[in-house]
């Protein structure tokens, strides 16, 4: 098994690594691959040293799956030149999630999708983070009680940007002055912008968790708000759900779904102040839920408290499950070299 990991030095792409390692994925030839000032470089995998290579150098060594973390640009300029070979893409950017002709994928929710793929379909979506960790707790709800609306905010860890927004905490942690990848102060502060605005007032990012939500779970009745914002931690992004069914529900019911459901961990017991945060969800690959309570001001509907390690399950072990399924259901074609 032959797998390229393209962004392999940035946050994410280094958390693919590690999960590869970690869930003993079968890699028999890892290519890694980064910018062209890294080519040449050494990273280590699972004991062993890997020569960073430049990406046409991967593209002809032509590999079962490329796993991309690389930004929407070079996603658009170089998945494509991976298809024709016939190698598998699994892309973490935003450059494919909403085409139509491109599956958006969340194992937990549709892998079955995966199942359809044809030749000219070789180009798979990882969703955004924050979409992910949100539809993995919903869509076993959906199917038993039918979503009717859906009212989000988020409280997203910096890690979300990248190396360069850490960067910026800690230095305005230590009272230093250092490069700035926000428009104001993020330590000790709450951003209510995550991504450009658009002309409706809604940022990318509200507007990616409303629209690839509907695409995963394949249901455009869902009506979905969403409000992103930013705040000064690590370890994971945590979201406080509003959610309206068309069907009542019981609440011990859910409790007993959302534990059944693969992926998630309930942790829902106030009376010893267990609820999901961020700082114990780092480095993990579950979604947490907590806060399960009823929303007295409307008729069937319920709050949670969601929370996951973005680089993780929102990033890097999503992608790395896709890859999993692939193998286990033999879902990898001839490659055309």
């Amino acid at each position: 098994m032959k797998i390229a990991v393209v962004g392999a030095t940035g946050l994410v792409g280094t958390q693919m690594l590690q999960v590869l390692k970690n869930r003993k994925f079968p890699v028999t030839e890892l290519i890694p691959v980064a910018s062209e000032r890294s080519v040449g470089n050494k990273i280590e995998f699972d004991g062993k040293s890997y020569r960073v290579h430049s990406m046409q150098e991967a593209i002809d060594a032509v590999p079962d799956i490329a796993i991309f973390s690389a930004g929407g640009s070079v996603s658009l300029e170089f998945a494509p030149k991976f298809a024709e070979k016939g190698t598998i893409v699994i892309d973490n950017s935003s450059a494919w999630r909403m085409n139509p002709n491109y599956k958006l994928v969340v194992p937990e929710v549709n892998a079955h999708e995966l199942h359809n793929l044809n030749e000219n379909d070789k180009i798979i979506a990882n969703p955004n983070c924050s979409t992910i960790q949100m539809v993995v707790a919903l869509n076993p709800l959906h199917q038993k009680y039918k979503i009717k609306r859906v009212v989000v905010s988020t409280y997203q860890s910096v890690t979300g940007t990248g190396k360069a927004a850490v960067d910026q905490l800690m230095s305005e942690r230590k009272g230093e002055t250092g490069n700035k990848v926000y428009p104001h102060p993020i330590d000790l502060n709450v951003l209510p912008h995550i991504d450009v605005f658009l002309e409706n007032g809604y940022t990318k990012e509200e507007m990616k968790m409303i629209l690839e939500t509907k695409k995963i779970m394949c249901d455009d009745s869902i009506q979905l708000t969403a409000t992103a914002v930013r705040i000064p931690t690590m370890g994971g992004h945590s979201e406080a759900v509003n959610v309206e069914f068309e069907n009542d529900f019981d609440l011990k019911e859910v409790r007993e779904i959302l534990s059944n459901s693969e992926g998630i961990i309930v942790q829902d017991n106030v009376s010893k102040f267990e609820y999901p945060m961020p700082i114990h969800s780092e480095g993990k690959d579950e979604v947490f839920v907590g806060r399960l309570r009823r929303d007295d001001s409307q008729k069937n509907t319920l709050n949670m408290w969601i929370v996951a390690d973005n680089l993780r399950k929102g990033a890097a072990t999503n992608a790395v499950q896709i890859a999993e399924y692939l193998v286990k259901e033999n879902l990898l074609k001839t490659k055309t070299v």
